[in-house]
C-alpha cells in the first residue's frame, strides 16, 4: 500500500502561484484540479513521501451515502473521478465497484436506514432495502441470522490509496505541477494580513496562495500561520485475513455499524477494520519526528472485544489465520466535519484537511471543490458544514481536542438520532445564569462551547435525553412551553448569541454596504436583515440595533460568529476608520415573548411599552429596578416580545426579578427547541438549514429586507435585480404542514409533488398550535413556483420509505399577516 517517489528531486522554485502544503491525497488532488483549471505554476510540498502519514494505509472505501448534500456531492464525484482517472494518467488505482451494504441488527437502525436511503435518493445515490437472504446470496460467508434488513448501494466502490493518490500526482505534473517531495515547511510567511509564500528548511517560495493540506499534522501546522485546524490523531485499526476460499473482489463491503465495523475483500483475504465507540488518542504531545510509512503500537487487549464482534459477521474468521494485524494513525476533528475553505482573518490562505477517515472517499470531490473556492474566490456549493469558519479557538485547546477524539472517531459507526448531544469536553462556556436555568430545570444542549437550555424537565423529570426517531422524551414539554408562548408568556435565556459591536465613524458606511437593509437610520433603530455575496446568496441573518451615530449592535447565532465577524472585516477598507469588538460575554440575553410579555416588563420597568411608545423594530435603554438593560422589540417567534441586553455583572437580579413577577402572567422558562418550533410554525427561515450561500434572497422569500434604493446599494444587489427580471422563480422555499399529527420531521425529507421528487426540506419543528409537524424546504419548477403551481399540486412528505400529505403555503401558515408581533 506505500507509496513509492516517481521523479527525482525538484529544485525549489522562488515564486509560485499556489504553494500546496501536504503530499496526501488531498493536496495532490487539488494541485491536479487547479492544473485542469489552468494553473500551471503550482507547487506541492511534502514533509516526506506522497501518500505517507495517514492515507498510504486507508481503506480505501468510497461509500456514497453521506451525512449531507455536499459531503454526497463529494463523495459521487471521488467515485467518477476514480473511475476514469487510471485511463487518464496511466497509473493503476485499484478501483473496484463491487457496491456496499449497509446492516442493520433492529428496527431502530433500520429506521435511521430509510430516513437516510430516502435523503440520499433524492441527491442522486441509487439504493435499495434488502432482506436478509438476499444479503446472504450476495455475501455467503457473512452471517446474516442477527440482521432485519440490509442496504444496497450498488455504484459504491473501492481504491487502493497510495495507487490513487500516485495517479493524482502523475495527472497534476502532466499538467506542469511541481511535486517536491523530502520538503518540510518550517513557517507560512505573512504581510499586512496575508499570506505571501512559505519557509521551507530548503529556502523560501513566495506565493500568491497559499494550501494547507497537512493532514494530521494540521494543528501544528495552523499554529505556524495563526489558523485554528483542531485536530487530534487517534488509533485505527484493521487486520487482514489468510486467503479465504469463495472470497472475491466483487464482494460488497460490508458496513456494520451494530458491530462498529466493516467488512471488504482484499486479493482473496478479507479486511475488517474497526470504529469502536470510545477511540484512544495517539501522539497527544507530538507526532514523532520523521513519522512516515509508519505503524502505531497496538493495544490489543482494549480492541480484543470489538474484534471478536467484528468476526462473528463473517464466522470463517474465527478459524482462519491472521496475516496482519494493523494500527495506524487517523485524525479527527472535535464535530466529524472537516476543515475547508479560506482562512478566517489571513487572506489569500486555505485549508482542507481534518477528513475524519474518509480522505479518500472525499478527496477527488474535496480537490475539486477547493480549486474552484481557490481560483473563484468562493465555494461552488453551499459547504457550511465543512467551512473552516465555524471553528472557534476554544476548539483547538489540545485538552479539548485530546477529550473529544475518542467519541469523534466512534460516532460515525454510532446511531445518528435526531437531537443527538456530544457527551465529551462540556462546560466549555456558561452563561452567568446557568445556575439558575439548571435549577429551573434545563436540560442542556451544546453549540459553539455555550451550555444552552434546550428544554425544561418537570419537577421530577429528570433533565437528559432519551433519544428516539418518533416523539422524544421532551415531546410534552416542549408543547407546553410551546403553548405557554402562543397563549401567555415565555422566557427563553439566549446568552450565547454573538454580540460584535460594530464601532468608528466608518462604521455606517461599512455596514450599509454590506447589509440589505438601510443602516442610516436613525439611533433606536433595529433591523432584520441579511448579508449578501456578489451572486444573491445569503451569507449571514442577523439583527443590527444602531445604538449611536458611530455604533451598531450585530447580533447572529453562536455558531456563526467567526463567519460574521470576518465577513464584516474582510469589507473594512484600508482607508475606513471601522472596527469589530465582541461584546458576547459582556452582555446576557433574556428574551420574553409571548401576549403578556408587554404586561410583565410594564410590571418591573417604568419604561413605556406600548406601540405608540415603543414600535416594534426599536431598541430603548429601560430601567428594572437598580439595573438597565437594551430592550429590543423584534420577534424569532411570531409573538409579541422583547430581548434584554444586560450587562452580565446585572443579570442575576434582572433574572430574579423577572421570574418573581412572571409568576401572575404565567410565565414559563422555554429552551432552543421551542424557539424551533415557535420558529418553525412562523415559516421563520433558519441560516444553514433554510438559507445559506447558494440561496437566493428572492428564493428564500426575503425581498422584503431590502432597502432596493438605498444610496450606494448593497453587496448581492445587481444579482438580486437581474434575478428579478427573470421571474417567475424557478425555485421558491416552502412550508409544509402535515396531515398525519404522528410523525415527526427533521430535514432532508423528500418532497413530492403528484408523486415527482421536487425538492426537499430543509428543517422542520412540531408546530403545536397547527396540530402536526411543519417543515420548511425548497421546491424548484422550471416553469415557476407561485401560488398557482402550489395550489394545483398534491404535496407529500417522505420519511422512511412512507408517504404523508402535507399542506404547501408560500406564506406562513400561523399568522400570515403577522400581526401579533406588532400588537
Amino acid at each position: 500500500m506505500k507509496g513509492e517517489p516517481e521523479v527525482p528531486d525538484v529544485a525549489l522554485p522562488t515564486h509560485a502561484r499556489a504553494v500546496i502544503v501536504g503530499g496526501g491525497i488531498i493536496g495532490c488532488s487539488i494541485a491536479y484540479h487547479l492544473a485542469k483549471l489552468g494553473w500551471k505554476d503550482v507547487v506541492v510540498l511534502e514533509r516526506e513521501q506522497i501518500s505517507c502519514g495517514t492515507t498510504w494505509h486507508a481503506a480505501g472505501l468510497i461509500t456514497t451515502l453521506r451525512d449531507t448534500e455536499s459531503q454526497t456531492e463529494l463523495a459521487k464525484y471521488s467515485l467518477k473521478l476514480y473511475q476514469d482517472l487510471e485511463q487518464e494518467s496511466g497509473q493503476a488505482t485499484g478501483f473496484i465497484q463491487c457496491g456496499s451494504i449497509q446492516l442493520a441488527m433492529d428496527d431502530v437502525k433500520a429506521e435511521e436506514m430509510r430516513r437516510g436511503c430516502a435523503m440520499a435518493r433524492t441527491f442522486g445515490v441509487e439504493n435499495q432495502e434488502i432482506t436478509p437472504q438476499e444479503i446472504q446470496a450476495m455475501w455467503p460467508l457473512a452471517n446474516t441470522d442477527d440482521l432485519v434488513a440490509g442496504f444496497y448501494f450498488p455504484d459504491d466502490g473501492r481504491v487502493n490509496p497510495a495507487d490513487v493518490t500516485q495517479a493524482l500526482a502523475k495527472g497534476a505534473r502532466a499538467d506542469g505541477v511541481k511535486i517536491i517531495e523530502h520538503t518540510p515547511v518550517t513557517g507560512v510567511i505573512r504581510d499586512k494580513g496575508r499570506a505571501v509564500g512559505v519557509e521551507t528548511e530548503k529556502g523560501q517560495i513566495q506565493a500568491e496562495v497559499v494550501v494547507l493540506c497537512p493532514g494530521m499534522w494540521g494543528r501544528d501546522v495552523g499554529l505556524m500561520v495563526g489558523v485554528d485546524l483542531p485536530l487530534q490523531a487517534a488509533e485505527h485499526y484493521y487486520l487482514i485475513s489468510e486467503n479465504i476460499e469463495g472470497v472475491h473482489n466483487k464482494l460488497p463491503i460490508l458496513r456494520d455499524p451494530g458491530r462498529s465495523a466493516y467488512v471488504r475483500e482484499e486479493a482473496g483475504k478479507i479486511m475488517l477494520g474497526f470504529f469502536e465507540p470510545v477511540a484512544a488518542p495517539w501522539a497527544v504531545n507530538g507526532i514523532p519526528e520523521g513519522f512516515c510509512f509508519d505503524e502505531i503500537q497496538p493495544d490489543w487487549e482494549r480492541m480484543e472485544p470489538h474484534i471478536e464482534r467484528g468476526m462473528r459477521r463473517v464466522p470463517k474468521l474465527l478459524e482462519t489465520g491472521i496475516r496482519q494485524f494493523f494500527c495506524g494513525p487517523e485524525s479527527f476533528t472535535p464535530d466529524h466535519n472537516y476543515l475547508m475553505g479560506k482562512a478566517p482573518y489571513v487572506d489569500n490562505l486555505f485549508v482542507a484537511c481534518g477528513f475524519n477517515s474518509l480522505g479518500i472517499l472525499s478527496g477527488g470531490g474535496a480537490g475539486q471543490m477547493m480549486a474552484h473556492w481557490i481560483a473563484e474566490g468562493h465555494a461552488p456549493k453551499d459547504v457550511w458544514d465543512v467551512d473552516i469558519r465555524r471553528i472557534r479557538h476554544f476548539h483547538n485547546n489540545k485538552s479539548y481536542i485530546v477529550d473529544r477524539i475518542p467519541e469523534s472517531l466512534g460516532i460515525a459507526y454510532q446511531m445518528h438520532w435526531p437531537n443527538r448531544q456530544w457527551q465529551t469536553a462540556r462546560n466549555v462556556k456558561k452563561s452567568v445564569l446557568h445556575d439558575r436555568v439548571a435549577a429551573a430545570g434545563a436540560c442542556f444542549g451544546e453549540s459553539a462551547g455555550w451550555e444552552r437550555p434546550n428544554w425544561y424537565a418537570d419537577p421530577g423529570q429528570k433533565a437528559e435525553y432519551a433519544y428516539d426517531f418518533g416523539r422524544q422524551n421532551w415531546f410534552n414539554n416542549n408543547a407546553a412551553e410551546h403553548n405557554a408562548v402562543r397563549e401567555k408568556v415565555g422566557l427563553f435565556e439566549q446568552s450565547s448569541f454573538s454580540k460584535l459591536l460594530v464601532q468608528g465613524r466608518g462604521a455606517e458606511r461599512v455596514l450599509n454596504r454590506l447589509a440589505t437593509a438601510d443602516m442610516s437610520a436613525p439611533v433606536g433603530n433595529v433591523s432584520y436583515t441579511q448579508f449578501l455575496n456578489e451572486r444573491g446568496g445569503i451569507e449571514a441573518d442577523l439583527t443590527i440595533s444602531r445604538l449611536a451615530e458611530d455604533q451598531y449592535l450585530v447580533v447572529t447565532p453562536a455558531f456563526t460568529h467567526v463567519q460574521v465577524d470576518a465577513w464584516i472585516n474582510d469589507h473594512i477598507g484600508d482607508d475606513v476608520f471601522c472596527v469589530t469588538t465582541d461584546v458576547t460575554a459582556a452582555q446576557v440575553m433574556l428574551n420574553i415573548q409571548g401576549p403578556n410579555s408587554r404586561a410583565l416588563l410594564s410590571a418591573i420597568s417604568s419604561a413605556d411599552f406600548a406601540n405608540e411608545s415603543f414600535p416594534f423594530g426599536t431598541m430603548q435603554e429601560i430601567e428594572i429596578g437598580y439595573q438597565r438593560a437594551n430592550a429590543v422589540r423584534i420577534s424569532y417567534t411570531g409573538e409579541l416580545g422583547w430581548e434584554l441586553y444586560i450587562p452580565s455583572e446585572m443579570a442575576l437580579p434582572v433574572y430574579d426579578r423577572l421570574v418573581e413577577a412572571g409568576a401572575d402572567f404565567g410565565l414559563k422558562h422555554c429552551g432552543y427547541h421551542t424557539l424551533n418550533t415557535l420558529r418553525a410554525e412562523k415559516a421563520y427561515r433558519e441560516w444553514a438549514h433554510d438559507i445559506g450561500p447558494m440561496d437566493s434572497l428572492l428564493d428564500a422569500g426575503l425581498a422584503f429586507t431590502c432597502a432596493w434604493d438605498k444610496p450606494g446599494g448593497f453587496v448581492g444587489r445587481d444579482a438580486l435585480l437581474r434575478q428579478r427580471e427573470q421571474e417567475p422563480l424557478t425555485r421558491r422555499i416552502v412550508q409544509f404542514l402535515l396531515d398525519d399529527p404522528e410523525p415527526i420531521l427533521t430535514h432532508n425529507e423528500p418532497i413530492l409533488r403528484d408523486g415527482a421528487p421536487v425538492g426537499y426540506t430543509t428543517s422542520a419543528g412540531y408546530g403545536h398550535t397547527l396540530g402536526a409537524s411543519v417543515a420548511l424546504g425548497y421546491v424548484t419548477y422550471e416553469g415557476g413556483v407561485d401560488a398557482a403551481y402550489i395550489a394545483d399540486g398534491t404535496f407529500t412528505i417522505e420519511q422512511a420509505n412512507r408517504t404523508y400529505a402535507a399542506r404547501a403555503s408560500l406564506t406562513p401558515l400561523y399568522d400570515p399577516k403577522s400581526r401579533r408581533p406588532k400588537s
